[in-house]
């Protein structure tokens, strides 16, 4: 079952079509994918080999495994740690998987049984084919974005009361025109979502009818010759330079403020000069200005040459 030969084929009917149902098999905690497996979630399960059914509530449990098109659906390769009776969680870096976005996997029980996800319980499934036998595997995701009513950027699209569906996509979800469907709300649509600092492009799907933000002056021409709407996430970063007590005035200058020599003032606190501003995510130069003589981050062993011959730190914001 599920070798090499596993024709997938991506039927996401059941994906984001069935809002009310959760996501199941993980969870994307930061720069992490967090595999998680409750024997409660399932009914059936399927032998290796004979893909005999039997119910699920009939297996003693002792080990279970994350198997899937990012292992080469490996059997023994991720095995997951047991947390409590009906909780085992196997943690791995986004940096474990490569440039793919999606994957299918399923998890394998004590090496030879497959839990079978249940149409009424997982919103992620998507179905794959073993001779003359469709079998429902999980969709994976690595999306930068995920739907958070306490997340930190509100998508807003006024009106379009009398709309059926309005869909919020873009880069932050690999432009996918299902996934991120908007609350309605009195006097139009909102979604909240959890984005890392970085510039984002979207667009609002209104019944099938792809727009811009009308309300949202920041646009570029996308290859369709039409816009996309942009948004600039940023995050808070502290830029610290220790020591220089007797020295009257400190300055920051940065590609972010154009090396502008005056408008960044850093405040003297507890042997440190300090100065906190909001970033997009990306690579950011920058230096210290002290009392007139500019100088690289001590502290930061990372440095660049720009297009001038300079040498500048860098800051990463992520």
């Amino acid at each position: 079952m599920l070798r090499n030969t596993l024709i997938i084929l991506t039927l996401l009917f059941g994906l984001f079509t069935q809002a009310q149902n959760a996501t199941l098999g993980y969870r994307i905690e930061g720069d992490v994918v967090v595999f998680t497996f409750d024997p409660r979630d399932y009914y059936e399960a399927t032998e290796d080999g004979t893909h005999d059914r039997l119910d699920f509530e009939d297996l003693e449990i002792y080990k279970v495994s994350v198997s899937g098109q990012f292992n080469n659906w490996s059997r023994e390769g991720w095995v997951m740690k047991k947390l409590d009776t009906n909780t085992f969680e196997l943690r791995k870096k986004l940096a474990d998987f490569t440039d793919e976005f999606s994957w299918e996997f399923k998890f394998i029980v004590n090496n030879r049984y497959w839990a079978e996800p249940s149409d009424d319980k997982a919103s992620n499934l998507a179905d794959a084919k073993e001779g003359n036998q469709w079998l429902h595997v999980y969709n994976l995701k690595l999306y930068t974005a995920q739907i958070d009513d306490e997340g930190n950027v509100d998508f807003h699209l006024p009106g379009y009361t009398d709309a059926h569906e309005v869909i919020l996509a873009g880069s932050f979800n690999k432009w996918n025109e299902h996934a991120f469907k908007m609350k309605k709300i009195e006097g139009g649509w909102k979604l909240t979502l959890s984005l890392k600092p970085d510039v984002y492009q979207y667009k609002f799907i209104v019944d099938g009818h792809w727009m811009h933000d009308p309300h949202n002056p920041e646009k570029v021409i996308n290859e369709f010759d039409t816009y996309n709407s942009v948004a600039v996430v940023t995050g808070k970063v502290t830029f610290t330079l220790e020591g220089f007590n007797d020295a009257e005035k400190v300055v920051l200058a940065g590609s972010f403020n154009d090396w502008n020599e005056e408008s960044m003032t850093m405040t003297h606190m507890d042997g440190k000069w300090l100065y906190t501003l909001d970033l997009p995510g990306g690579k950011h130069h920058y230096k210290f200005i002290v009392d007139g003589k500019w100088m690289t981050d001590p502290q930061n062993p990372v440095k660049e040459y720009d297009y001038k011959g300079n040498i500048n730190s860098v800051k990463m914001v992520q």
